[in-house]
């Protein structure tokens, strides 16, 4: 069905509009008509979903290890789905997959939570198969669709061809493969997906058939069976912010019902899109409820487990209030609220209303991602370009201790190495506002008291306000971050060794624990910094761990050109692309620092006074061993800490270090039994990390973390 509305739009007049359902439960192939259901009959519930069971609520919010993940990435790529499941919600019912026993693994390991990138209705990708054309497609359907026409010369040389094995012809730098993904990118079956449609209709293109509304219900419910039976929580990641068109436009679904309500305007009644896209106006009353009734409707009819909402800074706190208490009430669960707290654009400073943003939450139990530690674990900012990315190095990509032919040297490095250190403690510490440190020049201050950009670094009052993270599907991947900072001549085991400091850091952290797909195997997008639609070949999981993506061409040009110079000789160097015993050892390592984050609440303590009580930094202040990091935490009287004491010590430096805590002198420390084991990934700690009691000295290997505990 559609609606016919007869509406006055400023400029034009009168005009009847043939709209879709804003509230749309589902709709046929590329959304052109709603479709009506109930969605608690029985015809579009699946087999055993009245008595499928759920894995259990966490004790707290903070509790959760999420790992992100996008649901065409997850299998398109895997040969052990059926056909017929790959890129879609069936995929994840394959218990017997590669991508499946990888989840499973990572479920057992700590992962509590997968966040499914949108999985709403979104505009920007062809429901029918019939009419895309993607890596398996013959390239000759390529030259017959491209909106950008394609010399016959070159058809005619690849004639007989898919596009994929086209693509796989050309070198690790070249162009030729971002020159047909851009020829692709509004043909194929893959996009990120934050360009919402229609906010409570499942996505089309990951059903079997997108014509039968009933069929993306009953698949979706399927695949939230298939994860809860692997031990998995499901999260959606949702975008409320903005839709993808406003006005008369073919996408355009709120504007054309209520003209000008719907959609923040400025002061001369343009909508605003400081987002990227259409800003909705959720402070207004109808678009607030619309927002509740889509996220009550996916937590109620569908089970999701927690959400995480796209720049949820541009939405009122108020607002986001009552959904957390709207969601406890109608489904007696605690269902999780996570969201990107930045601060910008035409609602910044609360222009407008008091919003979900880092420094306005407090109080709430909602959660804002943090940038502080992830900016000096990674090095720069994520909106660095040309030399920047180069010479900015981070804490554990060689920041003074491993400079680059550019990065900084001397005592301003040194210094600046030093401050890095404590911006990574305020992660440690959960970016607890009143937390007390010394910082690296010795003054006594408090992680509020430490500037981040203009901005205190501690803002939260509890840890189940932040989101700690390093790496997700935004920018560059981890290790593509790490190419271009690490020093070129850095081994692979060093270069994996890095990665696992960003990941012990984070797992380390107070707050929740936030991982990106593939950062466990070395995940690389061939150094693409915006992936949104870079399609399948840019974006590429390998779950028999043979390639992590690293050279399948120079990214696509409109937000890679400008580096393209720095980018091609890194692809094409062949020491920078893992062995599989590479990929494995990253695998491996990162479950062992799940598997010990999982082992006790000392690492995820739930409030801030627990968090100023039972953690302290014992090298820190003037004087410190910058590149070690050494975190204490008392686990006296503390359920479910597991041991009276847990000392971790993370060593960023590319030489091994002895640490005097003369604190620690003549106490039963031990290595933390998911160390101590001779299946540890990592035998360092076993083999070379060494404690001495009488004098409290701890020796720490290079670029390796180490966890004591006293049991």
């Amino acid at each position: 069905y559609k609606y016919a509305v007869e509406v006055f739009v400023r400029g034009v007049g009168v005009v009847r509009n043939l709209v879709t359902d804003p509230y749309s439960v589902s709709l046929t192939t590329d959304s052109r008509r709603s479709y009506v259901a109930e969605l608690a009959a029985a015809r579009l519930r699946p087999t055993g979903w009245d008595t499928a069971s759920a894995p259990p609520q966490p004790g707290a919010q903070t509790d959760l290890s999420v790992y992100e993940l996008h649901v065409r990435d997850f299998s398109i790529n895997d040969a052990t789905v059926p056909a017929a499941h790959r890129g879609k919600y069936l995929a994840f019912t394959d218990a017997g997959s590669d991508g499946m026993r990888h989840l499973v693994a990572l479920a057992t390991a700590g992962v509590t939570d997968i966040h499914l990138l949108p999985v709403f209705d979104i505009a920007t990708v062809k429901e029918d198969a019939a009419d895309r054309v993607d890596l398996s497609s013959p390239f000759a359907d390529l030259c017959v669709r491209s909106p950008t026409p394609i010399a016959r010369s070159r058809c005619d040389t690849f004639a007989g061809r898919t596009v994929g094995e086209v693509f796989a012809t050309f070198g690790p730098a070249a162009v030729q493969q971002q020159e047909f993904t851009g020829y692709m990118a509004e043909l194929d079956g893959f996009n990120w997906g934050y360009d919402p449609f229609h906010y409570t209709a499942p996505e089309g293109s990951y059903a079997s058939d997108a014509s039968d509304g009933a069929t993306r219900v009953l698949e979706f419910r399927h695949m939230v069976m298939g994860l809860h039976q692997a031990g998995l929580r499901v999260g959606m990641d949702v975008v409320y912010n903005h839709t993808t068109a406003d006005g008369q436009g073919e996408k355009s679904v709120l504007d054309r019902i209520v003209p000008g309500y719907y959609h923040r305007l400025d002061a001369v009644g343009a909508v605003t899109k400081s987002t990227c896209c259409s800003n909705t106006a959720t402070e207004n009353a109808m678009m607030a409820k619309l927002m509740s009734d889509s996220v009550a409707t996916w937590a109620a009819q569908y089970r999701i487990d927690s959400f995480r909402f796209d720049l949820m800074g541009h939405q009122p706190r108020s607002v986001m209030e009552a959904i957390k208490a709207r969601l406890k009430t109608e489904t007696g669960r605690d269902i999780h609220l996570i969201g990107e707290g930045w601060d910008f654009g035409e609602v910044a400073g609360g222009a407008r209303f008091v919003q979900a943003s880092q420094l306005s939450l407090n109080g709430s139990g909602i959660a804002t991602f943090s940038d502080r530690a992830r900016d000096r674990i990674r090095g720069g900012g994520p909106f660095d370009g040309g030399a920047d990315l180069i010479k900015n190095q981070g804490y554990v990509n060689g920041l003074s201790y491993d400079p680059n032919p550019t990065g900084p040297t001397g005592p301003a490095a040194v210094n600046a190495l030093a401050a890095a250190a404590d911006m990574v403690r305020v992660g440690l510490a959960g970016s607890i506002r009143d937390f007390p440190l010394t910082s690296w020049n010795g003054t006594a201050t408090t992680l509020q008291a430490i500037d981040y950009n203009g901005q205190p670094a501690g803002f939260v009052t509890s840890p189940d306000e932040v989101v700690n993270y390093f790496e997700n599907h935004d920018n560059q991947t981890f290790f593509d971050i790490n190419a271009y900072k690490l020093p070129v001549g850095t081994s692979m085991d060093d270069r994996v060794r890095a990665q696992l400091l960003g990941v012990a850091l984070n797992a380390f952290s107070q707050g929740v624990a936030y991982y990106h797909a593939g950062v466990d195997t070395l995940r690389s997008k061939s150094m693409d910094r915006n992936s949104y639609n870079s399609g399948d070949w840019f974006n590429r999981l390998d779950w028999t761990y043979t390639s992590n993506n690293f050279g399948v061409g120079s990214p696509p040009e409109g937000d890679n050109g400008a580096n393209w110079s720095l980018i091609q000789p890194l692809l094409n160097n062949s020491s920078l692309r893992p062995a599989s015993s590479a990929i494995a050892f990253a695998r491996d390592g990162f479950r062992d620092l799940l598997a010990i984050r999982k082992s006790s609440t000392l690492f995820r303590l739930r409030t801030g006074a627990e968090v100023k009580a039972r953690l302290s930094f014992p090298n820190s202040g003037a004087g410190q061993v910058a590149t070690v990091m050494a975190g204490h935490l008392d686990g006296t009287g503390y359920a479910g800490a597991g041991f009276k004491e847990v000392l971790y010590l993370v060593n960023v430096d590319k030489v091994a270090h002895d640490l005097a805590l003369p604190g620690e002198t003549g106490k039963a420390w031990v290595l933390h039994p998911v160390q101590d084991a001779a299946t540890a990934a990592d035998q360092r700690p076993r083999t070379t990390a060494a404690y001495a009691t009488g004098t409290g000295t701890f020796t720490v290997p290079p670029r390796t973390a180490v966890v004591y505990v006293i049991k």
